[in-house]
This record gives structure tokens, C-alpha cells and sequence, in this order.
């Protein structure tokens, strides 16, 4: 976490957390999700303005986190901008050596992967679960023919309990909030 985030923190600990405004989708891209966007429909059917500004997708990616209820969120200063994740907290990027490194630039070290019934593979690493990115899927593919990887089939709706994430931190508000809803 950035030491700016830190002293943020310190200053202002008692900022209300954000929902809803942030998504991050299959494909390892960020997502900014207005109050209109979000009256439109859910993510990522709706999916909101892409964020492209370099500086801005660096602050989040270093920001990135996950509390103690599996909910992912993006640090921003003293508030906590919970994501939307379209199917897992990490979207892999694969070397052909097999090296993983995760759509906010941080390597990660292989544990297991998994294959569902729609031909995705997710791979669980020292930093969790992720999707392998769809560009990476012949690099994947290698690795799986090799013996290198042997992916186990998985129902995919089981990830977020099996592997402890929230794919919606929208549905755990607070107490006492009300989420946007379709116009």
C-alpha cells in the first residue's frame, strides 16, 4: 500500500466504504461504474467507462487488497473502493516457462489448476485464485499437454466459497444502505 493511502488512513479512519463503483472484468480491466451506470444494470452486463489513464490503473493496482470476508477492494485514500469482479480477484498473464504474473503487475508462484466445464482454466497461486487471461490460453494449453499442469474440473459457481472471495461486494452492504436500482 502506497505510504500516501497509509497516512490517508491515519488522518481520516473513519471514511464510509464504497460500493458498486468499481469493476474489474475477465479480461483483467478496470471498470468505473457511476450512479447512471449502475441504475442501468449489474456487472458486467453493464459494465461502465473503461479506465485507461496509466497513473490512475497503477495507483489502483497497487492499492489492490481483499478484508477478512473474501470482498476485494481498491484502498483509495481513506476509502475502501469495493470491486465488482465479472469471475475472480486475479486475471493471470502466462509466460511459457509457466511464470504467472497477475493483472496488477504481481508475480505469482503456481499451486493448481482448474478447468470448467466451459473450457476456462483458473489457476490457485500464492496470492489465490485467477482466471489464465484468454490471450494466454495457447501458452496454458502447452503447459497443460506437457504435464506441467494438470488442471481438476471445476463447477465454476463454487469458486467464490471454495476459494473464499465475494464476487459482488455490493450484496454484503452495510446495514442500513440501499443499492442503486435499475431504472
Amino acid at each position: 500500500m502506497d505510504d500516501i493511502v497509509k497516512a490517508a488512513l491515519a488522518k481520516w479512519p473513519n471514511v464510509p466504504h464504497c460500493h458498486g463503483w468499481l469493476a474489474l472484468d475477465a479480461r483483467g480491466q478496470w471498470f468505473m461504474r457511476d450512479d447512471r451506470v449502475q441504475a442501468a444494470g449489474a456487472f458486467p452486463q453493464v459494465k461502465g467507462s473503461h479506465i485507461e489513464h496509466d497513473k490512475l490503473l497503477a495507483f489502483i493496482q497497487r492499492n489492490y487488497d481483499h478484508d477478512a470476508d473474501g470482498c476485494w477492494y481498491f484502498q483509495n485514500g481513506p476509502q475502501r473502493v469495493y470491486v465488482e469482479l465479472e469471475i475472480t480477484p486475479w486475471i493471470w498473464r502466462v509466460e511459457p516457462d509457466g511464470h504467472l504474473t497477475s493483472h496488477t503487475g504481481r508475480s505469482a508462484t503456481f499451486q493448481q489448476a482448474y478447468l470448467d466445464a466451459q473450457g476456462r482454466l483458473y489457476v490457485n497461486t500464492d496470492l489465490g485464485i485467477g482466471l489464465v487471461h484468454t490471450q494466454d490460453m495457447h501458452v496454458a494449453a502447452e503447459l497443460v499437454q506437457s504435464s506441467t499442469w494438470a488442471p481438476i474440473d471445476v463447477d465454476a459457481a463454487t469458486l467464490p466459497q471454495h476459494f473464499g472471495f465475494e464476487p459482488s461486494p455490493q450484496r454484503r452492504l452495510a446495514p442500513g444502505v440501499i443499492p442503486p436500482t435499475p431504472a
